[in-house]
């Protein structure tokens, strides 16, 4: 949040969805409502599309529910973005869930290399457009590295 100034978030897998822990406002002025408890739905936020690619649970069939015109909706559309998410390592969601705002997300891992939480940022498409998710994904993914180094995870 310091590097951006928007909105960060802490999230764990969930049974279906990636549930929010923790999370730091954003310093602007607007700014996404982050609540503590609220699911970060697999198939149409860039938390949820983390869990499914670092988890190893198998993504949902379908039919996915439509949240915006953007949300995946297609199982084999989900399957070929979880997919790109693992090799890319780290996720994004530009208005699937919500019009209007923009997140990326990247994995926590525990020593086993396991997915242990995940690590958000989000801001409105207006701001947090894609020159600044650009800037911000090398930041958001050495974090969640970093942090999954004092878990004790090492990559190979």
């Amino acid at each position: 949040m310091r590097d951006t100034g928007e909105t960060a978030t802490l999230s764990v897998p969930g049974e279906e969805d990636a549930i929010t822990v923790d999370f730091v406002s954003g310093a602007h002025q607007i700014q996404p409502v982050s609540r503590l408890g609220r699911p970060s739905i697999a198939h149409a936020t860039s938390a949820g599309k983390v869990m499914l690619a670092f988890s190893g649970r198998t993504p949902p069939a379908g039919p996915l529910r439509s949240y915006t015109p953007r949300t995946i909706t297609d199982a084999k559309a989900l399957a070929q973005e979880i997919e790109r998410v693992r090799s890319q390592g780290w996720a994004q969601a530009i208005e699937e869930r919500e019009p209007g705002l923009s997140a990326i997300a990247a994995p926590i891992r525990s020593s086993r290399g396991d997915l242990e939480a995940i690590v958000a940022l989000q801001g409105p498409t207006s701001r947090f457009n894609a020159q600044a998710v650009e800037a911000a994904v090398p930041l958001l993914v050495e974090r969640a590295d970093a942090i999954s180094g004092e878990l004790g995870w090492r990559s190979d």
